[in-house]
């Protein structure tokens, strides 16, 4: 087994989170079990360390890989699962499009969208858990690029970078009716204005998309 990389993740409470859609003006609850999340976006060095390669479109060690598809993504958990001789939590099929999440594997995932809410939220009721400049890199002050992670103020439990920088993949298919395999963004980007830069915001897009201001972090189950 090869050495162990280090990820820092926290852990979160069980709770119950209400989520929201503006485009249809839908609203549902999920509850969740307690898990882990971690405390910033994948790095451009973790990301280099797991899989060799440097994707992003700027270089630099701690900045947040981007220009990953949400595909890349789910690769990356499982490579990183296997690293530490974690369960990998995704079964990917021959044909490249079609993928199983076991729910009881030990390894790294991608977070589904609710947890990524509660986890934004961490027991704040507000669209943001702080002021916006203290806490996120959006279009009013990123000078238009990308920066490092950890640079703003993290949230009530430790969590950087939840709202701007780079917005975060999320397991959930957006709406399969409407917009058949589109996957879950969330939290808002560098170059977005603030009104993207919300706890309950939500984007999609296709999961082989790949631009400069997508990025993700990584989740894991705990034992039940």
């Amino acid at each position: 087994m090869e050495s162990k990389t280090h990820v820092e993740m926290i852990s979160v409470p069980a709770g119950r989170v209400a989520l929201s859609d503006r485009r249809t003006r839908r609203s549902w609850s999920v509850d969740l079990a307690p898990y882990e999340l971690a405390a910033f976006p994948v790095t451009q060095s973790l990301y280099a360390q797991v899989t060799g390669r440097r994707p992003s479109s700027g270089p630099g060690d701690r900045l947040p890989v981007e220009c990953v598809s949400w595909w890349d993504a789910v690769r990356f958990c499982n490579a990183l699962s296997r690293r530490e001789g974690r369960a990998p939590a995704y079964r990917l099929h021959s044909d490249g499009e079609g993928i199983e999440w076991d729910a009881d594997a030990d390894g790294y995932r991608l977070p589904t969208e609710a947890e990524w809410e509660h986890a934004c939220r961490a027991g704040s009721e507000g669209p943001r858990y702080g002021p916006l400049d203290e806490i996120a890199w959006y279009r009013g002050n990123s000078d238009e690029r990308i920066h490092e992670v950890g640079g703003r103020r993290p949230n009530a439990w430790g969590f950087h970078d939840m709202l701007g920088n780079v917005w975060d993949w999320c397991w959930d298919v957006y709406d399969a009716e409407v917009y058949g395999t589109y996957r879950v963004l969330r939290g808002g980007g560098w170059f977005d204005e603030h009104w993207s830069c919300r706890a309950s915001a939500r984007r999609r897009s296709h999961p082989t998309f790949q631009v400069d201001d997508v990025g993700f972090r990584v989740a894991r189950s705990l034992d039940r």
